[in-house]
C-alpha cells in the first residue's frame, strides 16, 4: 500500500487595522463648519448662498457661451455643464468628452465663473480635473468606493450627489470614503431619491436638508431640476429648498430647451432663469445669507 507524507501547510494572515475616527470625519464632533474657496472669489458654505446654473450637456461652443451669457447675467455664479453623460439608453447623447471640457473652460474663464462637470470613471479624473474648478459625482456613483476613494487623493472640490436609492446614512458615508483619503472639500447634493410616485421624476427629500445640516459640518445644496423632471416644478422647489436650509441650489437652463440633446424638459429657459434669481434675491432678504455672484 502506498504511503502519502503530506507536510502540513502553514497559513498566515496579516491583517492590517484600518484607524477609525472617533467621530466621523463628516461630524459636527470633527468640525462645525466647512467652506469651499473657489475661483473668482466665490465660496460655499453655511453663509453663502451660491447657485450653479448651465446645461445639462454642453453641445456647441454657441451653445454653452450663450447659456454661461444669461445665467451669469441674472447672477448665478458657478457654471455647470456635462461633458460625459451617464445615460439610461446606450444610443442616447453621450456627450462632447473632452471637447466639451474644453468648451466649457473657455465660456468659465470668459464669463469669470468657475466650472463643474461630472466626471465618471476614475481613469478621467485627471483630464477632469485639468478642466474643471468641481468635480461631480452622479447619483449613479454616489456608492463607487473605488471612484471616491480616488477623488478623495486629489484636493479640487468634490460635489457628491445622493443616489436614488440611498439612505442620509449611507448618504454620508460615502462623502466619508473621500473625505478619508485627505480631500476635505466636499459639498453634498440632495437631487431627488426614488419612490412610488409617478408625477415627478424623482422625489425631492425636503427633509434631508435639515438633517444634513444637524449632522455634517459639510455644504449642502439641492438640484431641484433632477428631482422634478419638469421645468415647471423647478421655481417653487428652488425656493422651498432654501426655506428649508440649502447653502445653494444647482439649476438645469438651457438657451433653447425644446431643441437640448438632453433633458430639456426640465431646463429653464432665459426668462424663467431670470424670474427664479430674482426670487431667490428677494428671499435671501429673509435668509441674510451672502448672495455669490460675480
Amino acid at each position: 500500500m502506498a504511503t502519502c507524507n503530506a507536510n502540513p501547510v502553514s497559513l498566515s494572515c496579516n491583517i492590517t487595522n484600518v484607524a477609525t475616527p472617533s467621530s466621523p470625519l463628516y461630524s459636527k464632533t470633527y468640525r462645525d463648519a466647512s467652506v469651499i474657496h473657489l475661483p473668482y472669489n466665490i465660496s460655499i458654505s453655511e453663509n453663502t448662498l451660491a447657485v450653479i446654473a448651465g446645461p445639462c450637456s454642453i453641445e456647441s461652443e454657441e451653445q454653452i457661451m450663450a447659456t454661461a451669457e444669461f445665467v451669469k447675467k441674472s447672477g448665478a455664479a458657478i457654471l455647470r455643464g456635462g461633458a460625459f453623460k451617464p445615460r439610461t439608453s446606450p444610443y442616447s447623447f453621450q456627450g462632447m468628452g473632452i471637447a466639451g471640457l474644453q468648451l466649457l473652460r473657455k465660456a468659465g474663464d470668459y464669463y469669470r465663473m468657475p466650472i463643474i462637470t461630472e466626471v465618471l470613471d476614475s481613469e478621467d479624473i485627471t483630464i477632469v480635473a485639468d478642466y474643471a474648478d468641481i468635480l461631480q459625482v452622479g447619483a449613479r456613483n454616489c456608492q463607487n468606493f473605488s471612484l471616491l476613494r480616488k477623488l478623495g487623493k486629489i484636493r479640487k472640490p468634490v460635489l457628491l450627489k445622493r443616489g436614488m436609492m440611498v439612505t442620509i446614512k449611507e448618504f454620508l458615508m460615502a462623502a466619508e470614503y473621500i473625505l478619508a483619503e485627505g480631500n476635505e472639500n466636499v459639498i453634498l447634493c440632495e437631487r431627488g431619491i426614488r419612490t412610488f410616485e409617478t408625477e415627478t421624476r424623482n422625489t425631492l427629500d425636503i427633509s434631508a436638508v435639515p438633517v444634513l445640516k444637524q449632522k455634517t459640518h459639510l455644504p449642502v445644496i439641492v438640484d431641484p431640476s433632477h428631482a422634478a423632471g419638469n421645468w415647471k416644478l423647478i421655481h417653487p422647489l428652488a425656493l422651498a429648498a432654501l426655506a428649508a436650509g440649502a447653502d445653494g441650489l444647482m439649476i438645469e437652463c438651457h438657451i433653447k430647451p425644446e431643441s437640448a440633446l438632453c433633458d430639456g424638459e426640465q431646463s429653464l429657459r432665459p426668462d424663467k432663469f431670470a424670474l427664479l434669481m430674482n426670487d431667490i434675491h428677494k428671499m435671501n432678504t429673509l435668509l441674510n445669507k451672502k448672495l455669490e455672484c460675480i
